[in-house]
């Protein structure tokens, strides 16, 4: 079960490079025209992508007091793509170099932005980072194409396999 969860955080970190990367191409302006979608905009929907990987950081490192980086800062388009990239990076290794597969089946035991508490199979939130990722990429991907991106990556998780292999 490592090996899998192993291939999926270095397949959002892949992701999420090619995915930052085109949003740094694009001019200023679009990343902030709001648009007719789940979080307005290029920018909002990208700092939604690094709030919730972070908070699902948090909580896997048990901490009690979560820290939402949008609401602590007002981080330029860059800083979210370094932010996200360097949560990306940190799943990444957390994956690779500390769990094994009695802690991916291990419960984490978590509250959600309104206090209620969880018991959640690690594998179950690992899965949900993930996934989660990956559906707004797509959200970002269709916005990118929406203003005009001349250039807008493929994400999918062959593309990866054929270009990690």
């Amino acid at each position: 079960m490592k090996q899998l969860f192993c291939q999926m955080a270095s397949y959002n970190l892949w992701a999420h490079q090619r995915i930052t990367h085109a949003l740094l191409e694009m001019d200023e302006a679009c990343w902030t025209r709001e648009v007719n979608s789940s979080f307005g905009s290029l920018y909002k929907t990208l700092l939604h992508l690094w709030d919730a990987e972070s908070i699902w950081w948090q909580r896997m490192r048990l901490h009690q007091q979560l820290i939402v980086p949008s609401t602590n800062f007002q981080p330029t388009m860059k800083d979210a793509c370094n932010g996200l990239l360097q949560q990306s990076l940190q799943w990444d290794e957390f994956v690779r170099d500390v769990l094994d597969d009695a802690a991916i089946n291990s419960k984490l035991v978590y509250k959600n932005s309104s206090g209620v508490q969880f018991f959640q199979p690690v594998y179950e939130v690992l899965m949900h980072v993930f996934n989660h990722a990956s559906y707004h990429r797509g959200q970002l991907i269709t916005l990118m194409r929406q203003q005009g991106a001349d250039s807008v990556p493929q994400t999918d998780f062959i593309m990866y396999c054929r270009t990690a292999s």
